[in-house]
């Protein structure tokens, strides 16, 4: 299932922060990201520290329902956060957003017009700037799992079970179902979505450890895991260069 752009925002219920500076926050010389695990590399955040003078913070979260929630509930302290672009939408509907001072914005410039024209839920920029587009996709130990199908029904394999996971991820896990049954994933029909999640639950769930949105790629990268859903770049930061194929 293709991964949803994901979009830099910055939280309303923080006071307003230039996207190149490190002002305006409770501590001028502070940022506060609040970011998905493996996502800005620490020589990046190191790099900015040292250019602009000040000292970068950053908590983590596995899924855009736990940044929602934690968000949602009244966490004040941060500057910038990363969602994907469904819930950038519903975060801007629901006034969770401050406006992007585009005086600041001296970079704008170098976004990908493309790119632009994916984000159907913030097109101007008023509330957002994408960061980052990939992919979701299943890592297969070939050691372990020499033959495969190479769709998501691989899920529903008995002889299986106990070393797969996928993703704690609502949109994509019914995603991924509605994707293999040909349908949209964007579908809004209950009949579609009924059926979708029969699939999950009764094939796929059944084989499955666990949903894992962030430690599935330490876990394949040891052996334990042998089929997992999830993003490229969180089982590349764990798998030795040697042994990814």
């Amino acid at each position: 299932m293709k991964k949803s752009s994901l979009l830099l925002s910055v939280a309303a219920i923080a006071m307003s922060f230039g996207l190149l500076s490190c002002g305006n926050t409770k501590d001028d010389n502070m940022l506060y990201l609040f970011n998905w695990t493996y996502y800005t590399p620490d020589s990046v955040l190191q790099a900015f520290e040292k250019e602009y003078g000040c000292t970068v913070k950053v908590d983590t979260f596995d899924s855009n329902e736990v940044m929602y929630a934690k968000l949602k509930a009244g966490a004040s302290g941060y500057d910038i956060t990363f969602p994907s672009q469904d819930y950038t939408s519903i975060m801007i509907s629901q006034g969770m957003i401050q406006k992007i001072d585009k005086t600041k914005f001296e970079n704008s410039k170098y976004i990908n017009p493309k790119v632009l024209e994916k984000m159907t839920c913030d097109p101007d920029m008023t509330y957002s700037v994408p960061y980052y587009m990939g992919a979701a996709g299943v890592a297969v130990n070939k050691q372990k799992v020499a033959n495969y199908e190479k769709t998501w029904n691989i899920f529903s394999r008995t002889d299986l079970k106990g070393h797969m996971t996928m993703m704690d991820d609502m949109r994509e896990v019914l995603g991924d179902a509605l994707a293999y049954q040909g349908l949209s994933v964007n579908t809004t029909d209950l009949g579609k979505l009924t059926n979708a999640a029969e699939l999950v639950n009764d094939l796929w769930k059944p084989n499955l450890v666990k949903f894992d949105a962030e430690g599935f790629g330490k876990s394949f990268a040891a052996g334990d895991f042998w089929v997992c859903q999830g993003y490229a770049e969180v089982v590349y930061g764990e798998v030795p260069e040697d042994k990814q194929d």
